[in-house]
Formats: C-alpha cells, structure tokens, sequence
C-alpha cells in the first residue's frame, strides 16, 4: 500500500522558503539543506514531510494542487494568518471565495499558495 512520504513545493528560494516553513510549522531539517534541495519534517513526532526544490517553473495563478492548514476555529485562524503573515506570507486576491468562506488564501515567500481553514465550523 502507498502512502504520501512528501509534498514538494518549487521555490526560487531554497534557504528562504525553508525559514518560512520552518517557522510556520515547527518543522525542522531532516538533513543538511542544499542550495537546491531540503527535506523538513515535524520537529516531534511523525506527519507528512515537506519538500521545497528549486524551480524556475512561472506560479500559476489558480494552482492545481496546495497546502491546507487546519486552525481550530475561527479565532485560531484570525491568529495564524496573523502569525503567518509576519513571517512573510502575504494574502492572495482570490477570485474564487464562496460566500461566507471557512478558509483564507494565503502565498508563502515564494507565492506558492496555501489555506489557512477554519475547521470549527459544522
């Protein structure tokens, strides 16, 4: 049976992509970064590591695949977008908000995009 071992981002930026991640998830290298290449996992414990490769690929502006991070409500949420946003994360003038949205798009340094979801509502 397979399983995901890894998501993998393409960066521009491999050093300060992994600064992002690193402080937005309390991930940590699983080995010596390279100037092109580094594996983070959770700081404690297992969970889905994250892969962050250079890429000179363009963004696209509605990507086909992305990150959702789960915050316990809505209060949880307000505060890590928050929090995400210090660390250099800026949000994304999304076309495609439903009404009354539970998520929040976000881009990291390197403009990949992500959801911050509030996953207390019904």
């Amino acid at each position: 049976m397979l399983r995901v071992g890894s998501v993998v981002l393409g960066v521009s930026d491999v050093s300060r992509a992994a600064t992002f991640w690193r402080e937005a998830l309390g991930y940590v290298p699983r080995e010596e970064a390279e100037d092109d290449w580094v594996v983070l996992v959770p700081a404690e414990g297992t969970g889905t590591q994250l892969a962050l490769g250079l890429s000179e690929t363009p963004l696209e502006e509605h990507p086909r695949i992305h990150l959702d991070l789960y915050a316990g409500d809505a209060a949880d949420q307000a505060a890590e977008v928050e929090r995400l946003l210090s660390l250099g994360a800026r949000h994304v003038d999304w076309d495609r908000y439903p009404e009354d949205p539970d998520f929040v798009v976000l881009a990291d340094t390197e403009g990949n995009r992500f959801c911050v979801i509030d996953t207390g509502r019904p």
